[in-house]
């Protein structure tokens, strides 16, 4: 009885520890929230906001469309209804949704209904996918910020989200990628493939074009 007695406080110092612990992961793990955008490359948009402070993580994919399972290939191609687009997934105690929908709005061309810079068509498109009635006002509100500070029409819609499709494995960090491989650019890495594709593309010009100074990403 007498041991059992000593025991009982550090058991309940256990027990607390444990259910401290295990709160302070669930308040954690709440706070992880996913912003769903397409803003033509995807390469180019997970470049950009994997430099965001509270960005844990950005996933090239595919949606918005009605073929499942789709290559790149086919999306590019044209027909499937798919963007490409990313999730973000961040860490809301660090760093707001409407502050990376401002920066969004200021990373790309919202004025272009054809694709993005020198990347046409449907899967080149600009959208926000938003998953209920608060998100879709918050980026109506953003949107129409952006469009007030622009002083042209934004075309970017708001669309319901649907199932995200993660794009294959090499589109994933291709910005960084030291891996080498054959591309229109000879046979280099594909950091230095991006890189040569942003600057040809002229992302980076355009976005600085319309938004000047507050083009936060324009030279990555």
């Amino acid at each position: 009885m007498f041991r059992f007695a000593q025991m009982k406080p550090i058991l309940l110092g256990a027990l607390i520890a444990v259910g401290l612990f295990a709160q302070s992961h669930r308040a954690h793990a709440a706070d992880m929230q996913t912003l769903t955008v397409a803003g033509g490359c995807f390469w180019c948009v997970e470049a950009d906001f994997e430099k965001v402070k509270g960005v844990r993580d950005v996933v090239s994919g595919y949606t918005g469309g009605s073929v499942k399972n789709p290559t790149y290939k086919q999306v590019t191609r044209g027909g499937t209804g798919h963007y490409e687009a990313v999730q973000i997934h961040f860490d809301a105690d660090v760093v707001s949704r409407e502050a990376l929908l401002t920066s969004f709005f200021r990373s790309v061309d919202p004025t272009d209904a054809g694709g993005q810079f020198c990347d046409r068509g449907e899967s080149y498109r600009t959208a926000i996918f938003v998953s209920n009635k608060g998100e879709k006002q918050l980026a109506e509100r953003v949107k129409a910020e952006a469009q007030a500070a622009l002083g042209k029409k934004i075309v970017t819609p708001i669309l319901n989200a649907g199932r995200f499709y993660k794009a294959e494995d090499y589109h994933q960090n291709y910005y960084k990628s030291q891996k080498s491989q054959l591309t229109r650019f000879g046979y280099i890495t594909r950091a230095k493939a991006y890189k040569r594709y942003r600057q040809a593309c002229g992302r980076d010009a355009r976005v600085r074009q319309l938004w000047g100074n507050a083009a936060l990403f324009a030279g990555g």
